[in-house]
């Protein structure tokens, strides 16, 4: 059960043997799942979850673990059940950016997360309008040139590329801002996160932790731009774990005796940095050989060679450098909607002038602890 007081649990218990209405107060929708009644809405309400859950075997209330990133409010909103394992909820009077949300109350990743929890579970995710490219994770040992072929890439296709904004719990250092260089957060605030499956990989070094979010790539994806994750290769073997569909690149040397030549040539490290950056480099090269690990091998024998083979990789040309970033379809959802289930479509009627919208679900994809991409919204042709 969710942190929420026990009162209110107590509250809507004796409200129900009473024979009391069964939507609580402050709450706006009430869908009947299986033997689960999902009471929506009023983020406002003493349990700051805007979930509650009626078990109909059990005749008790569940204050669920609630995970993903929940609407700051659901204050005014629809709701539909698709396909008995998430509901649809559109918020009114919004932007249609802004306004498409999924509570999934048993797909896969929820009932993963029950068995890890122990206790009932539902995970929101943002619906996005349309698609993005998948996000690019490029590894390799240090000295290998990860660092100069993804600084081509920036400067080549300045509007199609962006870095996520890594966490860590460690203290800011000078000049150092906060959501520019890292989000700066709480030790126990961030393990509470990765618990919650909030990561897309972590690491503890010298105490402190480092680790690139879910909601970190995705706001870059939001912006209409392709993430780069420079990670190294037990990150890349989390993210390859995880819900996230990327594309895996890993940069090896021509070979370890050309590495270590071109660390050397540096002329910034001691000979001690050296000799571990060659330990690590080494195990990095034998785990990057992994089965099933990464889609692409690049051999970094030429930085011009290799950095033309990695756009072919990602399908880009010349022709892409001025290409303008899609804006998704934007439509004004009003507060007089309701909503139609129509197979994998869902009509959003707007009762005051009988327009209609449609979403279209086709193309879903994704889904909780990130994003719900693939959406499409039209204006319905009768």
């Amino acid at each position: 059960m969710g942190e929420a007081p026990a009162l209110l649990v107590d509250d809507l218990q004796r409200s129900f043997e009473q024979g009391f209405d069964l939507k609580p107060s402050g709450f706006e929708t009430t869908l009947l799942v299986g033997h689960k009644t999902y009471v929506i809405g009023g983020i406002n309400d003493s349990t700051s979850s805007g979930v509650l859950i009626f078990n109909k075997l059990t005749g008790q209330w569940v204050i669920p673990t609630v995970l993903g990133t929940k609407p700051e409010s659901l204050n005014g909103h629809s709701s539909v059940l698709l396909n008995e394992d998430r509901i649809l909820i559109i918020k009114k009077d919004l932007k249609s950016n802004e306004s498409v949300w999924f509570l999934e109350v048993d797909t896969q990743f929820v009932r993963d997360q029950n068995k890890k929890f122990g206790t009932e579970v539902v995970a929101w995710s943002k619906g996005v309008i349309g698609n993005v490219e998948r996000p690019v994770v490029i590894s390799g040992p240090s000295g290998v040139g990860k660092g100069t072929l993804i600084n081509k890439l920036m400067k080549e296709f300045p509007t199609m590329f962006g870095f996520s904004v890594s966490h860590t719990t460690r203290a800011p250092r000078e000049k150092e801002q906060n959501g520019v260089h890292y989000h700066f957060t709480k030790h126990i605030v961030m393990e509470e996160d990765i618990r919650s499956g909030k990561f897309l990989e972590h690491a503890a070094v010298h105490g402190n932790l480092y680790g690139t979010s879910i909601e970190a790539v995705d706001v870059v994806a939001d912006a209409g731009k392709r993430c780069i994750l420079d990670i190294d290769v037990q990150g890349a073997r989390s993210v390859r774990a995880s819900s996230l569909e990327a594309v895996f690149i890993f940069v090896r040397p021509p070979s370890f005796e050309e590495l270590e030549n071109r660390l050397r040539a540096r002329g910034t490290e001691t000979e001690e940095q050296i000799q571990k950056r060659l330990r690590n480099a080494k195990a990095e090269m034998e785990q990057g050989k992994s089965p099933g690990l990464f889609d692409h091998i690049l051999v970094n024998d030429d930085i011009e060679v290799c950095y033309d083979q990695l756009k072919d990789i990602l399908g880009i040309s010349e022709s892409m450098k001025t290409a303008p970033i899609t804006a998704s379809k934007v439509f004004d959802l009003p507060a007089d909607l309701s909503l139609t289930k129509i197979n994998e479509k869902i009509v959003i009627n707007r009762e005051a002038d009988e327009q209609k919208v449609v979403l279209d679900l086709t193309s879903m994809k994704g889904g909780a602890p990130g994003r719900t991409r693939g959406l499409d919204m039209y204006a319905f042709d009768q």
